[in-house]
């Protein structure tokens, strides 16, 4: 009996606990920003999460640890569905959008598709080749 009691006590608790927290987010409003989770290179690394803001300087990734990094120099190259091993670390549902900079590198962000034009909108895309 006392186990029980115990066990009520702490689940009670514990949604008191939860109960507050959703309340206090709810209270803040919508955060800034694009969500998303981004790896640098380009396919290889971890995916780090973090927010896309675009300003009237250009837009930045700014992560949730972490410098930010400054995306001026950024064209977007191409959108795609995330494969079988990228679903198991991000969400399966999401678009990868693959970046380059004009002096090398790449950058990829995986973003939920509500959120897609808004990134594509932020960060300009590269130029097609002109055909001879």
């Amino acid at each position: 009996m006392i186990e029980l009691a115990a066990i009520l006590a702490g689940a009670a608790g514990a949604g008191w606990l939860l109960r507050r927290a959703h309340l206090r987010r709810v209270a803040a409003g919508p955060a800034a920003g694009i969500p998303c989770m981004t790896r640098t290179p380009a396919g290889q690394g971890r995916w780090r999460v973090g927010r896309v803001f675009a300003g009237p300087g250009g837009a930045q990734w700014v992560p949730r640890r972490g410098e930010r990094v400054d995306l001026t120099g950024g064209r977007t190259t191409g959108v795609r569905a995330p494969s079988v091993r990228e679903g198991m670390s991000i969400n399966p549902g999401s678009r990868i959008v693959a970046c380059a900079y004009e002096g090398g590198g790449s950058i990829e962000f995986a973003v939920m598709p509500p959120d897609l034009g808004e990134l594509l909108g932020a960060v300009p895309r590269a130029e097609a080749p002109q055909a001879p």
